[in-house]
């Protein structure tokens, strides 16, 4: 097989991949995809000392503009997943935290993934799914190479 051909194998197997839908077969999901990865991203930013995030954080992490994590914060808001709370040593940031149902949502979603990827990691076996993430992480690196090749950092993805 030449290189042509293998890029063609591995397109159409990454394409494949894409079609499964795998991030959105849990049935709980009676949110957005993009409103889960706000939730996530607050409970990844923030800690005991600093339970909320600012939208602009959330925007870089997320790599998405302002305005739609605050048209996404009005939609969780309105479910009463987060809650906004002006920041007190700058009295224009607003700060966003999850709420108590909010925190439950996320916790079922994780609860929900990693139970996904035990499975998988039953499927596969050990040995062929550490094989995956690192290669996964690898290829992860090479796009993000290819679309930022002035910032790149060691380890991403791993």
């Amino acid at each position: 097989m030449n290189d042509h051909e293998t890029a063609e194998k591995l397109m159409k197997s990454f394409l494949r991949f894409s079609k499964t839908n795998w991030q959105h077969q849990q049935t709980f999901f009676r949110y957005k995809p993009s409103e889960m990865r706000v939730l996530f991203c607050i409970k990844r930013g923030s800690s005991l000392d600093k339970p909320e995030m600012k939208v602009s954080e959330i925007s870089k992490h997320l790599q998405v503009t302002p305005p739609t994590v605050t048209q996404l914060i009005n939609e969780l808001e309105g479910k009463g997943l987060v809650e906004r709370q002006v920041d007190p040593a700058d009295r224009r940031a607003v700060r966003i935290r999850l709420t108590e149902q909010g925190e439950a949502v996320q916790q079922e979603a994780e609860d929900a993934f990693l139970s996904s990827f035990q499975g998988l990691v039953a499927y596969l076996g050990e040995k062929e799914s550490l094989q995956l993430s690192k290669l996964m992480s690898k290829a992860t690196r090479y796009f993000h190479e290819q679309k930022n090749p002035s910032q790149v950092s060691e380890g991403e993805g791993e």
